[in-house]
């Protein structure tokens, strides 16, 4: 979804997979330029929700394909990351991820 600032709105969900342990919200890396941030927060259990809000306009295929990679190496769930783009590259999201991973404690697989 394109909203009227131009700027590309996405949600992505996936459902089950493994719950994180409690956590405090944090945030990872900083939205500048050619990079993006992500919040992490706790959410539901059972489900994984990420919210991406990119100046990149019209490549909600590549961030599928990126998160869906996220999803199919960790599957967590209980959490919610908020994602703020400012034309990072797909090398650079999986980066803020692993790291966001880390933070809260989760081995990579």
């Amino acid at each position: 979804m394109i909203s009227d600032t131009g700027i590309d709105k996405m949600r992505f969900d996936f459902s089950g997979g493994r719950e994180v342990a409690a956590f405090s919200p944090l945030l990872i890396g900083v939205v500048g330029s050619g990079n993006l941030e992500v919040l992490v927060e706790p959410d539901a259990p059972g489900a994984c929700r990420i919210d991406v809000q990119t100046s990149a306009r019209g490549f909600q295929q590549i961030w599928q394909a990126v998160l869906n990679d996220f999803n199919e190496r960790h599957a967590l769930a209980g959490l919610r990351l908020s994602i703020n783009d400012m034309g990072a590259t797909p090398a650079v999201v999986s980066l803020r991820l692993q790291q966001a991973v880390a933070e809260i404690g989760m081995k990579a697989e």
